[in-house]
């Protein structure tokens, strides 16, 4: 059973190192709505938010069936990519207010008086945080699930 869930931590690594990866290039390289990099990003992402969520289901599956770990933090390096991808999903959601707030604006819907360059200016800064604040949640997300594979052991 230790493999099975070494396995299962590992793919997760994977998954959100291949999506961490991705959008710190693409928050690298610029605007974020340029090529199709960009929607690539985001799908990989929830992939690899689906993965952590489906291995946190199987520890869940696990200890209720009497079977555990020898070392009890595994279950925080298992379980806290969720909290990590609702943390990150909030701070998302703020970038945007915190973006007009940079530049002096009350309301999104002050944007639509801004000129058409600027308005496209504003929106890529702010996807660019957006995709900021996941990609570095992803690549959190990797550090602790290999943790958790490094902790995995006595299933």
């Amino acid at each position: 059973m230790t493999q099975a869930v070494v396995a299962g931590a590992i793919v997760v690594a994977t998954l959100n190192a291949l999506s961490g990866l991705t959008g710190a290039w693409i928050w690298y390289r610029g605007d974020p709505r340029e090529g199709r990099a960009a929607p690539a990003f985001w799908v990989m992402l929830r992939i690899g938010q689906g993965s952590a969520l489906t291995l946190a289901i199987a520890v869940g599956s696990l200890a209720a069936a009497g079977k555990h770990p020898r070392e009890d933090l595994f279950y925080l390096y298992a379980l806290l990519p969720l909290a990590i991808g609702f943390v990150a999903e909030q701070l998302r959601v703020t970038s945007a207010q915190a973006v007009l707030e940079e530049r002096g604006m009350q309301s999104a819907q002050e944007v639509g008086t801004l000129p058409d360059g600027e308005q496209q200016e504003l929106l890529a800064s702010v996807l660019r945080r957006e995709l900021g604040v996941m990609a570095l949640s992803a690549l959190v997300v990797v550090f602790l699930a290999l943790r958790a594979a490094g902790t995995a052991h006595g299933f």
